[in-house]
């Protein structure tokens, strides 16, 4: 699942963007500005932005981004500040996974002295694709797998963080077939999706430049 690289312009700078089709439909769910939640979906693309962007209308930006790249019917829309060219993949048993990894801005999710932050400076963004029929409600549990796996890649790296403020995650499958009704990381496809993403953080964290402020490596 490799994707294609497309260039934009975004301002006075031309910006890559990756790019995933799929010749049918595939059930997703994404925690994404653009395309989020449960649904079906054609394509993913994850955009890269200047570390200083600050559009309040992500949403509209990644459609927009969708028509200008001739894109059909509904996808799914993420953004970065991480150079998207510097993808990571992790496999496992027919598990795809592809991520890219900016901790730029590291964070951990129950930091109570921390200001909340609109940066979009750095971001973990993961696209990960199971090659069997996930029910709702183990697609919802994927995403807490994956989401833990990214934990655990972090901690391995050296980085006292849950990732940044801004990781976006999207799990897809199949449309048809049969249904596994399971996604946690001791079921069949829950623990090849953690394998593989803890593989692509993993890998991404340690070519990372280094924590920002305030979080040990």
């Amino acid at each position: 699942m490799q994707p294609d690289i497309r260039w934009r312009r975004e301002g006075d700078r031309t910006l890559p963007v990756l790019l995933w089709r799929w010749p049918a439909p595939m059930r997703s769910i994404a925690s994404s500005p653009h395309g989020g939640g449960l649904g079906v979906r054609r394509w993913v693309v994850n955009a890269q932005v200047p570390a200083a962007y600050s559009r309040r209308d992500p949403d509209r930006h990644l459609s927009k981004l969708g028509v200008s790249l001739g894109l059909p019917g509904r996808g799914v829309g993420m953004l970065t500040a991480a150079d998207v060219r510097a993808n990571v993949e992790g496999l496992c048993e027919g598990v795809e996974v592809v991520a890219t990894v900016g901790l730029s801005q590291p964070i951990l999710a129950a930091d109570r002295e921390a200001q909340r932050s609109s940066h979009l400076a750095g971001t973990i963004n993961v696209v990960a694709t199971v090659p069997e029929r996930l029910a709702d409600a183990a697609l919802v549990n994927a995403v807490a797998t994956a989401t833990e796996a990214k934990v655990q890649a972090l901690m391995e790296a050296g980085y006292h963080a849950t990732g940044t403020a801004t990781d976006a995650v999207c799990v897809l499958c199949p449309e048809e077939g049969r249904t596994a009704a399971f996604g946690g990381p001791r079921s069949v496809w829950g623990s090849r999706l953690a394998l593989a993403v803890h593989s692509a953080v993993l890998a991404g964290a340690l070519a990372s430049d280094g924590p920002g402020p305030g979080v040990a490596r």
